[in-house]
């Protein structure tokens, strides 16, 4: 999976567009305040790049996890926001 695969399957879900961000794919405007989200970190020149799942509170991005496969971080960002919500009658 790829992160418009991601984008794809957590708007499927029914996952508000304000819960995420994944950057280049997904970036609600305006800047919702809070968020979970998937970047990619380029890395420093020659080395290949790793991705971020992470949240976003307070202007601060709090990194959660970071992988250097992008189908492994999608899947991390998805169990962080389809698994998190309550289903139909449940207290969260």
């Amino acid at each position: 999976m790829d992160a418009r695969e991601a984008a794809a399957a957590l708007r499927a879900a029914g996952v508000a567009d304000g819960y995420y961000w994944i950057d280049g794919v997904h970036e609600p405007s305006p800047t919702p305040p809070d968020f979970v989200y998937l970047r990619r970190d380029e890395g420093r020149a020659g080395e290949a790049g790793e991705w971020e799942v992470g949240t976003y509170e307070r202007g601060t991005h709090q990194p959660l996890a970071r992988y250097g496969d992008e189908a492994a971080a999608c899947a991390h960002l998805l169990r962080q926001l389809i698994r998190a919500r309550p289903e139909p009658g449940e207290r969260p």
